[in-house]
């Protein structure tokens, strides 16, 4: 598992590093500095040989850092220029930075005023915001970020790209659109969320000197999971039998929308399930029996099933999936309403099952404990009265307070999906790809988060790993079918085929 840091928990890590531990700020700027020309060497043999350099600097410590890299790769054998450009906009100075100007100065490094013509470098570092910006970026250092933007140059932000918010991804007015970021110590949630990742291009997080020790006693609150934590999936023996490996119960699917259960029960059997119930239509009957002859098929009829059937398939469940293809009929409702009221084993909500909830707001005050929601935008406006523009802006807040507000899971879909888990840590996901976005692709992520419960997974590592594991399974996909033929059948190949690394 790693870290994702906002603005203010960086800040206070650097200031923990240098008031607790003692290492001074030049010490970690130098640090910074020499990881970051390290770094530079060793991706540009991807590109062109860089030999004129143009920095980019505010007037603040990010620009302090560019001068500081400026030095290097002039001691490197480079020819750097340096354009002051957060002093010629009327920017404060802080201390690093003068300090970084007069060592510039003293080794004869061109220090400029006004912009040169920015065609003429191979190579444009960005140091003029760091993660502290909140405002938005306008004026004289907008016109100087949007020739960056259009020089024909290899583009690298040092720290963050500027105009981007470290943490929500905003884009402040004007941001520079980089090549490759390098960060230091731990990446900035807005790199990985929307839009910041676009202008971000590769990120490369690199240590320099603060490291977990700075956390201190507070410890950042958004995190990614890594193939080292699939260590956390439920143990397999080989004294065992399907009984060791669970009962999931899938509600699911409706007439003509039978391929939402059979995505889903697959899914679960994929992830090593012991055995999987499906609550369906009568009509989805030879359909489920030809493509996933394993599962137990309980039927009902156009009416709905009714409550003692319900409660009898609840109560032989070890966890329950519900929503998928379901409809939003009477029908449908009475069967969510019995499932909801008669489990007391950990729940996946999705699909049509979400909407639903969204127009029986009472419901959500009454969730099964363990339970695990699994909304897209989308569906997530409905839930919450939102827009999908101000979800996509407060994503990882708004995916928090749901969370906290109803006592469940919940798995916010988007480019990025995030796990926020009610007074605790929150993920953020980085597998995956475009190939995704196609029908289905969320019938098999309920499958698997399903299957993790009926296995006796909690519901934090049932929600993450199984997001985790639905990415990696599409990159293993998309490797063999390409991200634009993706379709979500495949994604159950990719179940198979996914290999961790050792």
């Amino acid at each position: 598992m790693q870290y994702l840091v906002t603005g203010k928990e960086m800040k206070l890590l650097d200031r923990n590093t240098s008031q607790h531990f003692h290492v001074p700020e030049p010490v970690l700027m130098e640090q910074a500095a020499m990881v970051f020309v390290r770094q530079l060497f060793l991706i540009q043999t991807e590109r062109r040989l860089c030999r004129r350099v143009l920095i980019v600097c505010g007037s603040g410590n990010n620009g302090a850092d560019g001068l500081a890299i400026a030095r290097l790769l002039m001691q490197q054998g480079l020819s750097v220029m340096v354009l002051c450009a957060g002093e010629a906009a009327g920017m404060g100075m802080s201390e690093s930075y003068s300090l970084q100007k007069k060592i510039c100065g003293a080794y004869g490094i061109s220090l400029l005023n006004e912009a040169p013509d920015m065609d003429g470098f191979d190579l444009i570092v960005d140091a003029i915001f760091g993660i502290g910006l909140s405002r938005g970026v306008n004026g004289a250092l907008a016109e100087v970020i949007s020739a960056m933007n259009r020089a024909d140059a290899w583009r690298v932000a040092v720290d963050i790209s500027s105009g981007i918010s470290a943490d929500t991804g905003e884009v402040l007015g004007t941001a520079f659109r980089a090549d490759d970021t390098v960060t230091f110590s731990f990446g900035k949630a807005g790199q990985y969320l929307w839009p910041g990742n676009e202008y971000s291009g590769r990120v490369h997080v690199l240590a320099m000197g603060i490291t977990e020790h700075s956390f201190l006693e507070e410890r950042p609150k958004l995190a990614v999971l890594t193939e080292s934590d699939l260590s956390r999936l439920p143990v397999r023996s080989a004294h065992s039998n399907k009984g060791t490996y669970g009962r999931l119960l899938v509600a699911a699917g409706s007439v003509g929308m039978a391929g939402a259960a059979c995505l889903c029960a697959q899914a679960a059997y994929r992830m090593g399930t012991g055995l999987v119930e499906v609550l369906t239509p009568e009509e989805n009957r030879g359909i489920l029996q030809t493509a996933v002859p394993e599962a137990v098929l309980t039927v009902y009829g156009r009416e709905g099933p009714g409550e003692e059937t319900v409660a009898l398939s609840v109560s032989r469940a070890d966890a329950v999936v519900a929503g998928p293809g379901i409809g939003t009929s009477p029908g449908a409702r009475r069967l969510l309403k019995a499932v909801l009221s008669r489990s007391a084993v950990p729940t996946v909500v999705d699909a049509d099952g979400l909407n639903i909830l969204s127009g029986e707001p009472e419901w959500l005050k009454r969730l099964p404990a363990s339970c695990i929601v699994t909304p897209h935008l989308g569906e997530m406006a409905r839930l919450t009265g939102e827009t999908v523009e101000a979800l996509q802006r407060s994503f990882l807040a708004s995916a928090a307070a749901f969370a906290n507000r109803y006592g469940a899971v919940c798995v916010l879909k988007d480019f990025r999906t995030t796990v926020a888990v009610s007074g605790g840590l929150q993920y953020l996901n980085l597998t995956g790809n475009d190939g995704m976005a196609t029908a289905g692709s969320g019938d098999v992520l309920s499958g698997i988060i399903g299957g993790l419960l009926a296995q006796g997974a909690g519901a934090e590592d049932a929600a993450a790993l199984g997001v985790f594991i639905h990415g990696a399974a599409g990159d293993t996909a998309a490797a063999k079918t390409g991200r634009r033929s993706l379709m979500a059948r495949d994604l159950l190949d990719g179940l198979k085929d996914y290999r961790p690394k050792e």
